[in-house]
């Protein structure tokens, strides 16, 4: 479904992606890992052109994406949703009309079409309740369900989340995980960029971790978290907390809770 090959990424003399390799299939979760400067965001924004590659190819559904001319720009994004770390809701909008308007813009659907489409969409997301609120009347997390209703509603077959938790209260991130693990159970091809371990542990197919712009080591969650190969992968996991190979996390744990260590420098 997505196909990332040899994709490099230059910022005036900085070399930000490395010769990145991924094979995303039709189904599946992909986790990506990493410090922060990693490039793990700058690959996924590549993934629908928000950033232009130095070099190298992108294919999504069979069509290579890096080829095709700005006018087919638009069309090919339908293809792939992307929720970002801030939401980007049109505060002088209700929900309602959040969801509906790239459906009425970009796909040309009937008003009452597109309104179908999003009750059905805020309604996956656990917020039909909330079509008339504005945003600024909803929390964090509410909110991002919001932003993720309106990237279902037009019917992507990628869903690509950049640091979707980041911005939310410790308290919020739960819904939203419950609403990325009930699209993987329902067959969404899914690439997370998270620091959110646990669920990458729980819902992943696969977890790629990233570091210095190359693709170090990929596997399944039980490969990465319990049997890391790369000495480099070893000592991220080492530093964040609870997550060290083999360990369990602290809420299965009966000893006390590890002091938060901090993430490792770029």
């Amino acid at each position: 479904m997505l196909e990332v090959i040899a994709l490099e990424k230059r910022f005036g003399e900085t070399d930000v992606l490395k010769s990145i390799d991924l094979t995303v299939h039709a189904g599946e979760l992909v986790f990506v890992i990493g410090p922060s400067g990693s490039g793990k965001s700058t690959m996924l924004r590549c993934c629908n052109r928000l950033e232009e590659p130095t070099s190298g190819a992108i294919m999504v559904d069979n069509e290579r994406i890096t080829d095709i001319t700005r006018h087919d720009l638009d069309r090919m994004r339908l293809k792939v949703g992307m929720v970002f770390q801030g939401f980007h809701l049109y505060p002088h909008m209700s929900v309602l009309k959040n969801v509906m308007l790239a459906q009425v813009k970009a796909l040309k659907r009937s008003k009452p079409e597109a309104e179908a489409r999003a009750m059905d969409m805020l309604d996956q997301v656990g917020l039909a309740h909330k079509a008339a609120a504005m945003p600024a009347e909803l929390s964090g997390g509410q909110q991002q369900r919001v932003a993720i209703a309106r990237a279902l509603a037009l019917d992507p077959k990628v869903m690509l989340f950049d640091e979707p938790t980041s911005a939310l209260d410790p308290e919020l991130v739960g819904s939203v995980l419950r609403v990325m693990k009930q699209l993987r159970e329902a067959g969404m091809t899914m690439v997370v960029v998270s620091h959110e371990m646990e669920f990458a542990r729980e819902a992943a197919d696969r977890v790629v971790f990233m570091d210095g712009g190359y693709v170090v080591e990929q596997g399944t969650p039980e490969e990465i978290f319990g049997a890391p190969k790369s000495d480099r992968l070893k000592s991220f996991l080492s530093r964040v907390s609870g997550h060290a190979p083999g360990a369990r996390s602290a809420e299965h744990s009966d000893a006390r809770p590890a002091a938060p260590q901090p993430e490792p420098a770029v």
